[in-house]
């Protein structure tokens, strides 16, 4: 929009703030992931008018850095999230099988059987296993 203020009545509220900020123009440059749009730089100026082509490339450049930036950190966000559920995994599994093995010692049965009782107790009063596994382990249940 290389003139804010000939934007007429379409965003009427936009020009009014911009023009209050001595915004004059604005151009979008799109965040490209391999022809997917994720998202627009927005360029503001003082002085009305088009971007020059030396603008506009640098504004490209300015844009692909955004959109690595964000992929960047969406990637990190991801991992972190399955390192997180991988861990909250691990942990569970390493409570059920201390529960099993109390279990297993207490009522002299095998470590299947074991898990049997943890399994028909937690299906039984439709509690997670987990829990379960973490009460008998604190022995605030008994099975």
């Amino acid at each position: 929009m290389p003139d804010v203020d000939k934007v007429g009545d379409k965003w009427p509220d936009f020009r009014e703030a911009a023009l209050e900020q001595g915004l004059n123009s604005v151009h979008a440059v799109p965040l490209r992931l391999r022809g997917t749009v994720i998202g627009a730089l927005n360029l503001f100026r003082n002085q009305t008018g088009v971007m020059s082509d030396e603008d506009i490339l640098a504004a490209r450049v300015l844009a692909d850095i955004a959109t690595i930036g964000i992929l960047h950190e969406r990637t990190a966000r991801e991992s972190d999230v399955a390192k997180q559920q991988l861990q909250h995994a691990l942990d569970s599994r390493v409570l059920i099988e201390h529960a099993k093995g109390g279990l297993a010692h207490t009522r002299n049965v095998d470590m299947d059987e074991a898990f049997r009782a943890l399994r028909d107790y937690a299906r039984g009063n439709g509690l997670l296993l987990r829990n379960v596994a973490e009460a008998v382990v604190n022995r605030s249940v008994v099975i």
